[in-house]
């Protein structure tokens, strides 16, 4: 229902705009080529930086990070390419500052930590009521190893200062220097 109002409430404002300014430049056919104009330019910006964002877009709605720089540099200006699509003076405004650098590095600060609050909710839920009850022999949650990893990247991409450790898995096998090694004899004799 607030949706409802303030979309109503955006448009009422939009239509007072439009009448006001279209007074002011002498004739409404100036706004609504402006319209046309702005809806043309939001099209191609939207054309030019969406272009192979799709899986990245699919993962932030799953909730999961990326910090890929093309997503998060191109989202801003799709935005910004959607509000000129949309028919209004107050939405071409807020396009123009959303193409501003600053404005955009604000959204871009903004988006990644919504996505980081996101992402530790849903890891709450997935291993909700898992701390302290029977995950382990010792009652340990078994997962603990892998959401520490996890809050550690959210830390590296939410632009937490990087602390540079390289995590390698794998076995060890003890090898003796003395070993006996095959020697490759000619075969064609």
């Amino acid at each position: 229902m607030k949706l409802f109002l303030i979309v109503l409430a955006g448009l009422i404002l939009e239509v007072f705009v439009w009448i006001g300014v279209g007074d002011l430049v002498g004739s409404m056919w100036y706004v609504f080529f402006w319209f046309v104009a702005a809806f043309f330019i939001g099209i191609n910006l939207i054309r030019k930086y969406s272009a192979g964002l799709m899986p990245q877009m699919q993962q932030m709605r799953m909730g999961q990070m990326s910090g890929d720089p093309a997503l998060t540099g191109n989202l801003p200006k799709i935005l910004a390419g959607l509000f000129l699509l949309i028919p209004g003076l107050i939405t071409d405004v807020l396009a123009v500052l959303i193409l501003i650098p600053a404005v955009q590095n604000v959204f871009k600060n903004a988006m990644m930590k919504t996505m980081a609050k996101r992402q530790q909710i849903m890891m709450d839920k997935m291993m909700g009521g898992m701390n302290g009850m029977g995950g382990g022999a010792q009652g340990q949650n078994p997962f603990a190893d892998m959401m520490r990893q996890m809050q550690d990247m959210q830390q590296q991409q939410g632009g937490a200062p990087r602390h540079d450790a390289s995590i390698i898995d794998g076995e060890a096998r003890e090898v003796t220097p003395d070993a006996k090694k095959i020697e490759m004899k000619d075969v064609n004799k």
